[in-house]
């Protein structure tokens, strides 16, 4: 990536050739594409059809842009959208196919389908679609093995056969993987990791579990300074999105998945202290993992009731305002 490095960056960097440097100008053009997305996807629209080919660089803002919306939908009022059909390029397409589920019948008038289309829009999550491709081309940039048409065509059928799982594609290939592949999971590595745990969070099957532009934008791995630059209860968040990628189980990602909803001290959930002690549980045996993190969260289930059934009237207010707040043009 060091050919577009002056021209992404404005100057050469000061670091000797190597993974940190290729780290940097990689998450340059990543952030650049998410940014681009959210911009569509805030107004949205679903492009469909992201791919290197339609990914141009503008010199005056030297920033990449999205080019070429031939196959994009506006949601918002139904242009372009029609159920059971899809555009796509199939090496960069998502598992999925359909963008809404293809019950969604045909959008109706403009003000009715203006009117409904948060509400299907947070159903159907459409803007995941574009995620799983710019994934991918995240992918590419990591693993220049990955470039050609023929590596990502049969990259594809690898990722299928693993049930679009990047963490067994990984367990499959590292051990006899190439040096380039090698070199990748190094870069992917840098910062604890970060790399890797953005990665992984876009590429998956389900549409409901990639995160969204607007989430990875946020993620540690675009802020120069990585893991030092994280507050405690980002670092804890960090860690427990960790445990639930490996083997904690159903029970871990219920504690997480309703932690996230009862909030901090200030809003009548955890304090700091509270969840240091949670981090600090680990399994006593290897072979018990699913058993204590089951159990520990049994010992914490009556606290994250009473906080969540304290906050769900909150909760849901401000889920209904984000629906609408996608729909308000945003300002750059």
């Amino acid at each position: 990536p060091y050919n577009v490095e002056a021209k992404i960056l404005g100057e050469v960097q000061d670091l000797p050739k190597g993974l940190e440097r290729e780290s940097r100008i990689i998450q340059t053009i990543t952030r650049q594409l998410l940014f681009a997305l959210d911009g569509l996807h805030s107004t949205g629209i679903v492009h469909r059809d992201i791919k290197p080919q339609n990914i141009i660089f503008s010199e005056g803002s030297r920033t990449f842009k999205i080019i070429d919306l031939g196959a994009a939908a506006d949601l918002r009022v139904g242009i372009n959208y029609i159920p059971k059909e899809f555009l796509l390029d199939p090496r960069y397409a998502a598992p999925e196919q359909y963008i809404m589920s293809t019950q969604t019948p045909s959008a109706p008038s403009a003000p009715v389908a203006t009117a409904l289309s948060p509400v299907l829009w947070q159903m159907n999550l459409p803007d995941r679609f574009d995620i799983y491709s710019t994934g991918l081309i995240f992918l590419q940039m990591a693993f220049p093995a990955l470039r050609t048409d023929s590596s990502l065509i049969q990259f594809n059928r690898q990722l299928k056969r693993c049930e679009y799982d990047l963490v067994a594609w990984r367990k499959t290939v590292e051990p006899r993987a190439s040096a380039d592949l090698r070199r990748g999971f190094d870069l992917l590595d840098l910062d604890g990791g970060v790399g890797w745990e953005i990665l992984t969070s876009m590429v998956r099957y389900k549409a409901g579990k990639r995160t969204s532009a607007k989430a990875a934008l946020a993620h540690p791995y675009f802020d120069r300074e990585g893991l030092l630059a994280l507050s405690f209860m980002q670092n804890l968040r960090l860690q427990l999105f960790r445990a639930t990628q490996q083997d904690y189980g159903e029970a871990a990602k219920w504690v997480i998945g309703l932690m996230a909803k009862s909030g901090t001290k200030k809003d009548g959930g955890f304090t700091e202290a509270q969840l240091q002690e949670l981090r600090e549980i680990k399994p006593k045996k290897k072979a018990s993992v699913r058993r204590n993190a089951l159990a520990s969260a049994l010992r914490l289930q009556r606290k994250i009731i009473r906080t969540v059934n304290e906050s769900m009237d909150e909760l849901n207010q401000r889920r209904k305002s984000f629906w609408w707040s996608r729909w308000i043009p945003r300002e750059e």
